[in-house]
């Protein structure tokens, strides 16, 4: 009918469609939040992306350096209200999470683990004497922490912790071992939870307290720019203000791994675009039987379910975001989100490394780093399974943990 057919096919005229935003996902943005994204998406690029290779590669992490910079940048603990921290909103914490995971999943978890396992339950949970004592510096990046939940013999049952704290005069006397810490031994202080005659309770542990040791957890092949430790406490004696007086029993710790589950299902996202991004860019750039084998049909289907994934895991994030801006989310919507948006990633990484073939398996391209790194988000936090059971117990009311 004498249509131009081509000016949709390039992008080219009214209704053009950028592969990376192709749904106008940026049209759902204020300029504040665009602003903030274009920062920490750029520090990424400047700070993040040139040495991540080279990290990952040598299984390391410069805390010393890059906790400052996101300190500098507002991002520690910036969903937290006083205390130096900048109290945004959850969307853009969220957006934050998202550019810092396209980076890396080892720096979004340096950030959600000290902005919501340690700062968080300090903020939520500590009397006015401890967040006076630790937010500041921990905000700006000064003073590090780690979260101690999970134990060798207790990962999706925390409530089966055996690290316990008892009485002993006005002190307490904490003995046990903690498993896969972020952040453990480069950690000023350890928020550690542990069973007492009164429940569980959470501890704030000075790294330099006697009896209390950090190892490094050796030959990772996931997370390998994140510090994971093995934290032991052996008749640790702590203050009787080293205990935070409003949290009892199991509310505390899952409220703190509710926040970090925000975190993850907007991070998850990043990982993804990074992957779908650079199969897109290599499909273009890669010649093939005469030309560049982006003009295959295969090649062509595996980028569009790419798109689409990153899209529809973008909007469900946002979706969410502004749920609990609102003062509506719920913790069985945060496990859809954790567990929907990982999965997808996980599925657009495998997708991304078949594009690129052979060379998607080198540190050249960031794909197999986030493919391998997404094994590991796919677990924490809450495995697939936890999430799926947390799920069926919303929809029929019946728990299957029992």
């Amino acid at each position: 009918m004498g249509t131009d057919q081509s000016a949709g096919r390039h992008g080219v005229g009214p209704g053009a469609t950028s592969p990376s935003d192709f749904l106008a996902i940026d049209s759902l943005l204020s300029d504040e939040q665009l602003l903030l994204r274009d920062t920490v998406r750029r520090w990424v690029h400047e700070r993040i992306l040139p040495h991540i290779g080279d990290w990952f590669e040598r299984g390391s992490f410069p805390a010393e350096t890059v906790a400052p910079e996101l300190g500098a940048l507002g991002l520690l603990g910036m969903h937290l209200e006083g205390y130096g921290c900048a109290g945004a909103d959850a969307s853009d914490y969220g957006l934050a999470c998202m550019e810092l995971e396209a980076g890396d999943s080892g720096v979004r978890s340096f950030m959600s683990v000290q902005g919501s396992l340690a700062m968080f339950p300090i903020r939520a949970f500590g009397s006015e004497e401890q967040r006076r004592q630790w937010l500041p510096a921990m905000a700006a990046g000064e003073t590090i922490g780690c979260f101690g939940l999970t134990e060798p013999d207790a990962g999706s049952d925390p409530a089966a912790m055996r690290t316990r704290g008892r009485r002993h005069g006005s002190d307490w006397i904490l003995d046990g071992t903690k498993m896969w810490i972020t952040n453990g031994s480069i950690a000023d202080v350890a928020v550690v939870w542990g069973q007492t005659d009164d429940g569980v309770r959470g501890f704030l542990v000075p790294a330099a307290t006697p009896g209390f040791t950090a190892r490094d957890i050796p030959r990772k092949l996931s997370l390998r720019a994140s510090v994971t430790s093995e934290l032991a406490l052996e008749d640790v004696r702590l203050p009787a203000d080293a205990v935070l007086p409003g949290a009892v029993g199991m509310r505390g710790p899952l409220s703190c791994l509710n926040e970090a589950r925000f975190g993850i299902l907007f991070g998850a996202v990043g990982a993804a675009r990074a992957c779908y991004e650079a199969a897109l860019a290599y499909a273009g750039d890669r010649n093939a039987f005469g030309g560049p084998i982006s003009r295959f049909q295969l090649t062509q289907q595996k980028l569009v379910e790419m798109m689409i994934a990153v899209q529809r895991g973008t909007l469900l994030a946002l979706h969410l975001g502004r749920l609990r801006d609102a003062g509506q989310l719920n913790a069985a919507q945060i496990s859809v989100g954790k567990l929907d948006n990982v999965r997808m990633a996980l599925k657009v990484a495998r997708t991304a490394r078949g594009v690129l073939g052979a060379n998607g398996i080198t540190l050249e391209y960031p794909v197999i780093r986030h493919m391998n790194n997404l094994e590991s988000v796919y677990t924490y936090e809450g495995t697939h399974e936890i999430h799926t059971l947390i799920l069926g117990q919303a929809l029929t009311g019946q728990s299957a943990f029992a």
